[in-house]
């Protein structure tokens, strides 16, 4: 099986590590990234288990790798659109995973090839260096499945390739349905911790905690517009479960948000709250909570 990940940063290197002990997998990464796993390996920390992996990188695409089995895109959402772009003649026709957050990479993917496959992973990764990552946390597995809805062989059979990999995964009909129950997630804590420079667990504050059923409460009204369902009833068991579940799994989480704005990167708000503001918007649906927070983080991306 050959298996080419796009954009590959700390998700795709970690994910591409894990799978080159079952797979031939190659990364199209910064050079910095490619040099180290070169001279060192990739590293990983954590809970995935710990250990250098070395498998095929580089920032480009070596002829050798033009006809994969799968193309998974691990690029930040901001990415998508220009990865799609750079990689179209390879892309189409073929099968395209998109392992990455928010609403609106699959429809993107799904412009250059009629295989897109959507994928849902809830699991933190920060790194620890160039071609270095530390695997902090894992809130569920990981979930593949045909986009907007459906499975088959193709996603049946990278599903168990995922799992002889060490990585818990499954194979599921409504794929729509769980980017949209890990945007809920996203949209309730990322920007907020972003924002306020706290882990995940500071903010069952009760003032935080407000906020954050607020957001909640207007994503459920535009999922509900979007016809997506979704695994909860209501807003306010996803509360419970996120709470009860889901926050104490990442509590000493720090958000992918609050890294990208350290480190001067753009963040992925457009694909969140930014998103469910724009969807609201098309519905004739108020969501201030989702608008204000997005133009927030805007705002500090600008500082």
């Amino acid at each position: 099986m050959k298996i080419v990940v796009l954009g590959a940063g700390a998700v795709g290197l970690t994910v591409a590590a894990k799978l080159s002990r079952v797979a031939d997998v190659h990364a199209v990464t910064r050079t910095r990234h490619a040099d180290a796993v070169q001279e060192r390996g990739f590293l990983m920390t954590g809970i995935w288990g710990e250990g250098a992996y070395r498998f095929s990188c580089s920032e480009d695409l070596p002829d050798a790798w033009l006809d994969a089995d799968y193309y998974i895109i691990s690029a930040k959402s901001t990415d998508t659109e220009a990865i799609c772009r750079q990689f179209a003649d390879v892309i189409g026709g073929h099968e395209v995973v998109s392992l990455q957050n928010g609403i609106g990479n699959e429809e993107i993917i799904a412009r250059f090839t009629d295989r897109v496959i959507g994928g849902m992973i809830i699991t933190g990764f920060e790194w620890r260096g160039d071609a270095s990552v530390h695997v902090s946390v894992e809130a569920a597995p990981m979930k593949i499945g045909r986009f907007p809805s459906g499975t088959d062989d193709a996603v049946e059979d990278l599903a168990v390739l995922i799992r002889e990999a060490g990585i818990r995964a499954e194979a599921t009909a409504g794929i729509r349905t769980d980017i949209w129950s890990k945007t809920l997630y996203n949209c309730a804590l990322n920007p907020l911790g972003a924002l306020m420079n706290v882990p995940y667990g500071a903010l069952t504050d009760p003032h935080a905690w407000a906020v954050v059923a607020a957001i909640v409460e207007e994503a459920y009204r535009v999922a509900e517009a979007e016809g997506v369902p979704l695994p909860w009833e209501t807003a306010e068991a996803y509360l419970a479960y996120l709470r009860t579940t889901q926050l104490p799994a990442t509590a000493a989480h720090h958000s992918s948000m609050l890294q990208d704005i350290a480190g001067g990167r753009k963040t992925e708000i457009e694909f969140m709250n930014g998103a469910v503001a724009a969807l609201a918007e098309r519905h004739g649906i108020m969501a201030p909570y989702n608008t204000c927070i997005a133009e927030l983080i805007r705002f500090r991306e600008r500082l």
